[in-house]
């Protein structure tokens, strides 16, 4: 295995400065870009609140400056988060508290308390602090370490889009999750789990086979890998993995009976024992029908499916990030164990865990040094849709509005059904078959309001039992 420094691939010329600032033996977090949001999903009205490792930032539209603006969300007068303010009619970030308000740049342009006269708000201390943005792929990044490095540092994309931008079909997806960036980026490098883990989902117990993997090069700014067998016993062809440090991930294969697919994830920390998640999955089918079947799925629809995947091991990672601190610093012992210590990896098939953990290890890679997670969560909460997705998802939120609306109307009209149609039928209004045609109409449009309703609920929580745990249809049969 050699050393590696593996640069993200930009459509920029290559950077003088690599991500995780200057020391070779730490990986700083700070120094780096990551993902925020979706363009799609912002709304240029209204500010947007996220937090990043552990800062609270706001996003907002600078309709003067036409670009996405990133500040820390406090008001540098009496510290009031900026995201529960407005942008102004003339185009400014405003605070809720006491008006004052900032330009794209964080300058202050007006403290409505200070005489007509006065220039406290051209002080350094009136000043908003902005965060250095760029826009790649469709993602907003943000840039949370030293200002003046983030020009020099790439932003992490998906190299090959970039390399071969035409004929991908790209499906998107994102949710905060609550387990760590860490704890992701395991779970997603290693692909044994999928079939034990996802099954009936995206995944089939009997696809699980012994794995060769490889890890070909490794450093401070990542690793790559190869599975030459590859994915389903090896009928897909052979797998590339990528690892760019910090919080980038992608699987890459390419078989004769789907054409090129990828598998991208991005692990953006926001605090310790949660990330967001934003999942990308681009297509170069070799057929037109597959693409021209996602073009005409709606995002919402795919959101729904990709919940609930995610849910499949939700609950269990977030319990088993808990169980692992623990085993990595254990109260009995005077040093903390490393990773191999504490679980038995007897196989090949963890050899990307292992590279990513020794990646950890070697280069104090932890996003929240010294920090604990805090007490598990109840089920309900890990499952919970609406707070880590729906309401931040423009497609989501969007079509849930549409359907409540509908339900609504389905209701109304339900309950004038059955209101006036015994009426009709008592005063002879209507008789014979359109009576009986038209008493249908009160019970399909109160069966259509109670089946939109599942449908509802599926955009606030996830089911309680995954597939891979309900009783096998040949076990059913026995019984």
């Amino acid at each position: 295995m050699t050393s590696l420094a593996i640069a993200p691939q930009s459509t920029g010329s290559i950077s003088p400065l690599a991500a995780g600032g200057p020391d070779p033996n730490r990986f700083d977090w700070a120094e780096a870009w990551y993902p925020i949001a979706y363009i799609e999903d912002l709304d240029p009205a209204t500010p947007t609140r996220f937090t990043l490792l552990e800062r609270d930032i706001v996003i907002w539209w600078d309709p003067q400056g036409e670009a996405w603006r990133v500040f820390e969300d406090k008001c540098p007068h009496r510290l009031a988060p900026l995201s529960e303010g407005r942008v102004n009619p003339a185009g400014e970030l405003e605070c809720p508290y006491h008006g004052w308000t900032f330009s794209g740049d964080g300058a202050c342009t007006h403290i409505p308390q200070q005489p007509l006269d006065g220039d406290a708000h051209r002080s350094g201390r009136a000043c908003a602090k902005a965060i250095p943005t760029a826009i790649h792929q469709g993602l907003l990044f943000a840039y949370p370490g030293q200002a003046q490095n983030a020009p020099n540092v790439e932003v992490p994309i998906i190299g090959p889009l970039a390399a071969e931008p035409d004929g991908w079909v790209v499906l998107n997806t994102f949710r905060d999750l609550p387990y760590d960036a860490l704890t992701l980026l395991e779970n997603v490098l290693d692909a044994s789990h999928i079939p034990y883990t996802h099954h009936q989902t995206v995944g089939k117990r009997e696809n699980a086979a012994p794995m060769e993997m490889e890890v070909l090069e490794a450093g401070k700014q990542g690793f790559r890998g190869l599975w030459p067998e590859g994915p389903r016993k090896g009928k897909l062809g052979t797998q590339h993995t990528t690892f760019i440090a910090p919080a980038l991930m992608y699987h890459d294969l390419t078989s004769k009976q789907f054409g090129r697919t990828m598998t991208v994830v991005y692990a953006t920390p926001m605090r310790k024992g949660e990330c967001r998640l934003f999942a990308r999955f681009p297509f170069k089918f070799s057929s037109k029908l597959p693409a021209t079947i996602i073009g005409l799925t709606p995002r919402w629809f795919s959101h729904i499916g990709n919940n609930a995947v995610l849910e499949d091991d939700q609950i269990f990672l977030h319990l088993q990030e808990r169980i692992l601190e623990k085993a990595l610093h254990p109260a009995s012992f005077d040093e903390n164990r490393n990773y191999a210590q504490a679980c038995y990896l007897p196989t090949q098939a963890d050899r990307y865990v292992l590279a990513f953990r020794n990646w950890v290890n070697d280069f104090n890679a932890d996003p929240f040094p010294g920090r604990a997670l805090g007490p598990a969560l109840p089920k309900a909460a890990l499952l919970d849709r609406y707070h880590s997705h729906t309401q931040h998802c423009h497609s989501c939120r969007t079509a849930l509005k549409r359907l409540q609306t509908i339900r609504w109307g389905l209701l109304g009209v339900s309950a004038v059904g059955w209101s006036v149609l015994p009426l009709a039928i008592a005063t002879g209004a209507i008789t014979g078959p359109a009576a009986t045609v038209l008493s249908t109409l009160p019970l399909g449009t109160a069966a259509a309001w109670a089946g939109l309703g599942q449908l509802q609920q599926r955009f606030y929580q996830g089911r309680a039992v995954p597939p891979r745990n309900r009783p096998e249809k040949k076990a059913q049969a026995k019984a």
